[in-house]
């Protein structure tokens, strides 16, 4: 690990560990905004890691980013970081300056397209933007939508389009956008940008969060195989304890390494000017997530018992956040239905090149 990503998980885990409780995890479900814990992940510089320095970020890569949002994962962080990492990213590559506070991003769908127009006073929005993380609980949303035959990063402020509240499972909000004519404050164009970012980069930091929440439930099955005494000693000593608890173990080396893998291509991507040479490694990504996060989830559970499914218990903030996780922004089955379809119009002769282009 390099020395920079050391020092984000140092301060990642440290601020983390000490401010987000069971009882902030609670509060947070039942409506109540995390101010304290908010502005210290800002101040700390933890929601720009890829916004270039000239824009007042950290200017560092999507492989040193994943520490921040493998945290946020692991920690059940009841907040929009990741969101707001990947939203001030779109801005600075668009060349605008994120402002300060929570932010998340949107996009339309096949059914409900959203639009960018250039009118005489600037420019609008228009369309409906489904299950948007955080969409009536932020300060801006970064919207990315056709314009003028490309693609373009808009910035709208909070009140300018109204909300339909909702949630996840994990009691997350996921609220549905209507813009109707709301003017955008600035917007941008980033070259090559592909029309599906949102699904696809929104892809690649729930892949890194699934990862986080992996993690935190593999320890926490291990503190209680160790703990939980039966039949006269720990149930960790049990063998079809500790074969399924190798099996988490899989899953969580498995999805850390497909996530590293992804943030890397994309790191590499940026460097070509492609950022669509990232695709197969941010889709086999959250293919592999979306397996690991009903697997791990499942097992996690058996470990735990009854106790594990009680609210008082800290295991379901990770385990109700995989089930969210993994199909948000495409289940597990699209993306791997996705990657068939790519590998076929690859061709059996050129697979093994763009399998191993990152490598």
């Amino acid at each position: 690990m390099s020395e920079l990503r050391t020092m984000l998980a140092d301060t990642v885990n440290r601020l983390f560990e000490d401010m987000i409780t069971a009882e902030l995890l609670t509060a947070a479900e039942q409506g109540e905004w995390p101010d304290a814990l908010w502005r210290a992940v800002e101040e700390n510089g933890l929601t720009m890691p890829l916004v270039s320095e000239a824009h007042g970020g950290v200017g560092c890569g999507w492989l040193d980013a994943r520490v921040v949002l493998h945290g946020a994962g692991r920690y059940s962080a009841p907040i929009p970081l990741a969101e707001t990492i990947l939203a001030s990213w779109l801005l600075d590559r668009a060349g605008i300056e994120p402002p300060h506070g929570p932010m998340s991003i949107a996009g339309g769908t096949d059914g409900a397209p959203l639009r960018l127009t250039r009118e005489p006073d600037g420019w609008r929005a228009d369309g409906e933007c489904p299950r948007v993380p955080w969409g009536g609980r932020v300060e801006h949303i970064v919207l990315v939508a056709p314009a003028e035959g490309g693609v373009r990063v808009g910035l709208v402020g909070k009140g300018e389009f109204s909300v339909t509240q909702s949630q996840n499972m994990a009691r997350e909000p996921r609220d549905t956008l209507r813009f109707d004519n709301a003017p955008v404050n600035v917007a941008g164009t980033i070259e090559n940008l592909p029309a599906d970012t949102v699904t696809l980069f929104g892809a690649l930091i729930r892949t890194a969060q699934v990862g986080g929440a992996l993690e935190r439930a593999l320890h926490e099955s291990v503190l209680y195989a160790n703990d939980r005494v039966q039949f006269g000693k720990p149930i960790g000593k049990f063998q079809a304890v500790q074969q399924n608890l190798a099996q988490l173990a899989d899953e969580v080396a498995a999805v850390g390494a497909a996530g590293s893998a992804a943030c890397a291509a994309v790191d590499l991507a940026l460097q070509s000017g492609a950022l669509d040479d990232a695709w197969f490694r941010i889709a086999a990504g959250k293919a592999r997530a979306g397996e690991a996060a009903g697997k791990a989830a499942s097992i996690a559970h058996q470990a735990h018992g009854a106790f594990g499914f009680t609210y008082e218990h800290i295991l379901h903030f990770s385990t109700r956040r995989l089930w969210s996780w993994r199909a948000e922004y495409g289940t597990g089955e699209r993306w791997a239905e996705a990657l068939g379809k790519r590998v076929v119009e690859i061709g059996a002769d050129n697979l093994w090149e763009v399998m191993t282009a990152n490598d």
